[in-house]
C-alpha cells in the first residue's frame, strides 16, 4: 500500500456555500487525503481549524455516513443534543438518514484537526439543521435550495442582490 505524502497533497480552504454563507468557511482547510490515494468508495479528508472556526454549517446526510476522529487539540462537536468536547482519538458517527444536524467547532485558542471518512454515493441529500437551506448532489454538481425545494432568496444567503 502506498504511504501518502501529506506535505504533497494541497490544501483547500473556504467552503461550497452560496453568498455570504461562504464566510462559514473562513479558518476552515482540508487535505483530500482519500483522493489523493486514489479512493473512490469512500472518501478521507484531514480538516484543520484554526481558533474560532467550523467545520461547516450544521447538517446530516440522507444518504451517506459519515465518520470523525480528533487528531489534534480540541474540537466542540455541536449536535441537536447539545455541545460535547472531543480530544484527539474521540471518534463521532453520523449514519445516512439521522436527522441529527452536526459540526465540529473550535472553541480553544489553539490549532483542531480531525479526520471525515464519509460514504461516497452517486447522489445525496443534506440538509442544514439551523437554516432553511438543502443541498443536492448529483453527476452534475452541488444545488442549493430552500428545504422544500424552492430557490434560495438573496436574503437567506446574506446577498444585497
Amino acid at each position: 500500500m502506498p504511504k501518502l505524502d501529506l506535505t504533497q497533497i494541497e490544501w483547500l480552504t473556504g467552503s461550497g456555500y452560496p453568498g455570504k454563507l461562504a464566510r462559514n468557511g473562513e479558518g476552515r482547510s482540508s487535505q483530500r487525503l482519500g483522493d489523493a490515494g486514489g479512493l473512490t468508495q469512500y472518501g478521507v479528508n484531514l480538516v484543520r481549524l484554526a481558533p474560532g472556526a467550523a467545520s461547516s454549517l450544521r447538517h446530516y446526510h440522507m444518504e451517506q455516513d459519515e465518520f470523525v476522529m480528533v487528531t489534534e487539540g480540541i474540537c466542540t462537536l455541536i449536535d441537536d443534543d447539545g455541545d460535547h468536547a472531543m480530544q484527539p482519538g474521540d471518534c463521532a458517527t453520523f449514519p445516512a438518514g439521522d436527522a441529527n444536524g452536526h459540526h465540529l467547532v473550535n472553541k480553544s485558542d489553539a490549532p483542531a484537526a480531525f479526520l471525515v471518512v464519509g460514504t461516497r454515493t452517486p447522489t445525496e441529500t443534506g440538509y442544514y439543521s439551523d437554516i432553511d437551506m438543502m443541498v443536492k448532489q448529483d453527476m452534475n454538481g452541488f444545488a442549493f435550495t430552500r428545504k422544500d425545494g424552492s430557490p434560495l432568496t438573496a436574503d437567506q444567503i446574506g446577498d444585497e442582490t
